[in-house]
C-alpha cells in the first residue's frame, strides 16, 4: 500500500513537472510578445495637449497630434502691413521734427513717445512680411492716397516752423494722420484673416485714439 502510494505520488509529480515544462516551453514566446509590446509602447511618444483656461491637459499619442497650421492671412492683411509701414514711417518723421521745433514741452514729449512706440511696430510688421515671404512693399499701392497721409508740401512747411506755429500745424497734421491710421486699422480688424494681426491693429487703434485726445488737450490748452 505504501509502495503504491509512493508510486502514485511520483506519477503526480511527473505530470506536474511535465505541465511545468510545457508552460515553460510557451513562456519564451509569451516573453517575446511581451517584449515586443513593451518595445512598441516605448517607441510611442506621449504628447501633452494643454487645455483651454480652466480645463485639464490631455495626454495622447504623437500619431494623433496634427501639427498646427501656419496662421492664415488674406490680401487685406498683407496690404495693411505693407501700407502701414509707410504710414508709420511718416508719423515717425513728423514726430522727429518736434524735438527741436516744438514750443510746448508736453507736445514735444508726446511726439517723442509716438516715435518710440511706432518704430518697434514697424519692425514687427517687417518681420510679419518676411515670415510669409511677402515683399516689403507693393508697387501697385498708392501711398499718397492712404488715409491721413500728409503731402510733401505740408511736411516741408512743418519743418520750416518753430514754437507755437509749429505746435498748431503739428497737432492738426498728426491728428489727421492718426485718424487715417484708425481707418486703416478698422479695415483689417473687420476683414483680415490673421488673428494676431487683428489684435495688433486693435492695439494700434487704442493707442492712437488716446494720442489724438492728448494732442487735442495740449492744443486747446495752448
Amino acid at each position: 500500500m505504501l509502495r503504491r502510494s509512493s508510486m502514485l505520488f511520483a506519477a503526480v509529480v511527473s505530470v506536474v513537472a511535465a505541465g511545468g515544462l510545457a508552460i515553460a516551453a510557451q513562456n519564451p514566446r509569451a516573453d517575446q510578445k511581451s517584449a515586443e509590446q513593451k518595445s512598441s509602447t516605448a517607441a510611442d511618444v506621449r504628447v501633452v495637449l494643454p487645455g483651454k483656461p480652466g480645463d485639464q491637459a490631455r495626454v495622447t499619442d504623437q500619431e494623433h497630434v496634427t501639427a498646427p497650421k501656419a496662421p492664415a492671412y488674406n490680401t487685406i492683411d498683407a496690404t495693411f502691413v505693407q501700407m502701414m509701414i509707410v504710414h508709420h514711417g511718416q508719423a515717425i518723421d513728423m514726430a522727429a521734427l518736434a524735438a527741436d521745433r516744438a514750443g510746448d514741452d508736453e507736445l514735444r514729449a508726446l511726439a517723442a513717445r509716438i516715435g518710440a512706440a511706432q518704430a518697434p511696430e514697424v519692425a514687427w510688421m517687417r518681420a510679419w512680411l518676411r515670415d510669409r515671404k511677402l515683399p516689403a512693399s507693393d508697387p501697385r499701392h498708392d501711398h499718397g492716397s492712404m488715409p491721413g497721409m500728409q503731402s510733401p508740401a505740408d511736411l516741408t512747411a512743418l519743418a520750416g516752423l518753430r514754437g507755437a506755429a509749429f505746435d498748431r500745424k503739428f497737432a492738426a497734421m498728426m491728428i489727421a494722420h492718426h485718424r487715417g491710421a484708425l481707418q486703416m486699422a478698422g479695415d483689417v480688424v473687420r476683414g483680415g484673416a490673421d488673428e494676431r494681426l487683428r489684435e495688433v491693429a486693435g492695439e494700434m487703434s487704442v493707442e492712437q485714439g488716446s494720442e489724438i485726445r492728448r494732442i487735442q488737450q495740449i492744443a486747446l490748452a495752448g
